[in-house]
Formats: C-alpha cells, structure tokens, sequence
C-alpha cells in the first residue's frame, strides 16, 4: 500500500512538473478517466483501513475497469450527442464520497478503541 501512495505522489509531482498540453476534445475524457483512477485509490484505501481483503491484482483490475468504462461512456455520449460523462463522474464521486466516509469512521473507531485501551492501564 505504501508503495501505491508513493506513486501516487511522484505522479502528482511529475504532473505540476510536466506541462502537457490536453487539446479541449479531449478534456471530458481527462476528468472522468482522472475520477475514475481516484476512485479506484480511494476504493483500495478503505480496503486496506478497514482490513477488507485487499488485494493488489483486484485493484489494478478495477483500475483498468473504471478507466475503460469512464471512456466508454463517454466515448458513447459524444456519438449520441449527449453528456454521459456527467453520468460516469457522478457515481464515481459518489462512490469516492462513500469510500471516504467509510474510511474516516474506521480511522475514528481505531483511534477511539486505543484511546480507551490507554486509559484502561
């Protein structure tokens, strides 16, 4: 786990780092596919706070899976002349809201339940 937060962070800081020009066709694509990754991130931090079974293989695939359906979606609404992006990047922020949620209260009961083993001696 700390080795995908590691990279996490080189990828953020090679990101301010790098100017890459994104053509504005493009930007739709962009936001959902950079949702998509952070809800898979966000996913595989709950699992790993919550002593789910976290499993590298898993989250690479769901990775990969959110990344090719986000663009497919969104590929999809741009044939149709619709905004099915907006679809894609409102359950994966509503998935990314639920896994923070989640992770917070587990965070908060661990921190609680060794405060009180502390008081306890």
């Amino acid at each position: 786990m700390i080795w995908a937060l590691i990279g996490v962070l080189v990828g953020i800081i090679l990101g301010f780092a790098v100017d890459i020009p994104i053509p504005i066709e493009l930007t739709r694509y962009t936001a959902v596919v950079s949702i998509g990754i952070l809800d898979a991130i966000f996913g595989a931090i709950r699992a790993e706070v919550t002593q789910d079974n976290y499993d590298a293989v898993i989250f690479l695939t769901g990775l990969f899976f959110n990344v090719v359906l986000a663009i497919a979606i969104t590929f999809l609404g741009d044939k149709l002349g619709l905004d099915l992006y907006l679809a894609a990047t409102v359950v994966f922020t509503f998935r990314i809201f639920a896994n923070v949620g989640i992770t917070r209260r587990a965070v908060l009961q661990n921190f609680l339940a060794k405060r009180k083993q502390k008081k306890a001696f």
